[in-house]
């Protein structure tokens, strides 16, 4: 095998976890959601496993990802992204708007319009979040504070105080979130350089 081919499968194992950290599963959820052992998911994640195409397809099926994506395969001279959806047991729809796993991840959320009285379930987690609302109201709960954010608004905070996401009754919302595991931050510029 060559170092490059080498190379490219010793990055599939961090690659697996963190798809499955970010979706807050433990092995033995995913093994159960893919028939692959929760041993077996674990030796892959550390890398002490090659992966076969037969473990990286229900994988990528499940995670609602290319193979492409968790091999890092090269890209070609397209630099469009992947757009596929990924339907959320609750009708809200997610889109990854980024390929490489790792650093800040971008998506857009597409929720369902909601009901007011819900209430929510609290959860944090290591990293940063950004969110922007593009259409609707979306409602965010974070620690004690109940806030409604309108389009064109947006919150930044440190995901390990308490949050949710929602929409409320008066329609569905849609909104992008930069997502930074390790309390990487999104990087707004404010200001506009002034030409000479």
């Amino acid at each position: 095998m060559s170092e490059s081919i080498d190379d490219t499968l010793d990055t599939v194992g961090p690659r697996l976890k963190h798809l499955r950290l970010h979706r807050d599963l433990t092995l033995t959820q995913l093994a159960v959601e893919t028939d692959i052992s929760s041993s077996t998911l674990s030796r892959l994640e550390a890398g002490l496993r090659r992966p076969t195409l037969e473990q990286l397809l229900p994988l990528a099926r499940y995670y609602g990802v290319t193979i492409d994506s968790l091999v890092d395969a090269p890209r070609t001279a397209d630099p469009r992204v992947d757009l596929r959806p990924m339907a959320v047991g609750d009708g809200s729809v997610v889109i990854p708007l980024t390929r490489r796993p790792g650093g800040i991840q971008a998506y857009k959320f597409v929720l369902p319009a909601g009901s007011d009285d819900v209430i929510p379930e609290l959860r944090s987690h290591e990293g940063h979040d950004w969110a922007y609302v593009l259409n609707g109201t979306l409602r965010l709960v974070l620690g004690d504070q109940d806030l409604l954010l309108q389009a064109g608004e947006a919150a930044e905070f440190d995901t390990r105080t308490p949050h949710w996401f929602g929409a409320t009754s008066s329609g569905p919302v849609e909104y992008l979130s930069l997502f930074g595991r390790h309390g990487q931050r999104a990087h707004v510029r404010t200001t506009t350089a002034t030409q000479e």
